[in-house]
């Protein structure tokens, strides 16, 4: 009997990059965490983010996905309900790296403890579909 390998090819589902570095922005590695806001952040959250473009998400956002940033992946492991809407219309939401597997806030995605992510101006940001089909 011949065993099929999976063959396993990542889609884009999203894709944004950072324009500007809030001032505050890379105090929240200390808890693990980083906040995107695309432009129109409101002037009392702006320093704690890093600025994105707004784009479309073109499929949802689900566990088992991985967050790509500057290449270095991390595997998606929550994602809290309003995820998709803010991210779509806001560029708005938090990225946790604690690896928590409950999303314990709306607004938030939660990736697998990693090494935490330097964010500079120009750094990529995706979110990839693995999809696999066998060879």
């Amino acid at each position: 009997m011949e065993m099929r390998r999976m063959k396993t090819s990542e889609k884009i589902v999203y894709k944004t990059k950072v324009n500007e570095v809030g001032s505050e922005a890379k105090g929240f590695r200390d808890i693990q965490m980083l906040i995107l806001f695309g432009n129109e952040a409101p002037d009392a959250l702006r320093s704690s983010c890093y600025i994105i473009d707004v784009n479309r998400v073109d499929e949802n956002i689900t566990t088992g996905m991985l967050l790509a940033i500057d290449g270095k992946k991390y595997k998606i492991t929550a994602v809290g309900n309003e995820v998709q809407n803010n991210l779509t219309n806001l560029g708005h939401i938090a990225i946790s790296f604690t690896g928590t597997t409950v999303a314990e806030l709306p607004g938030t995605l939660y990736v697998e403890k990693g090494d935490y992510p330097e964010l500079n101006v120009n750094t990529q940001i995706e979110i990839l579909d693995l999809k696999g089909k066998a060879e």
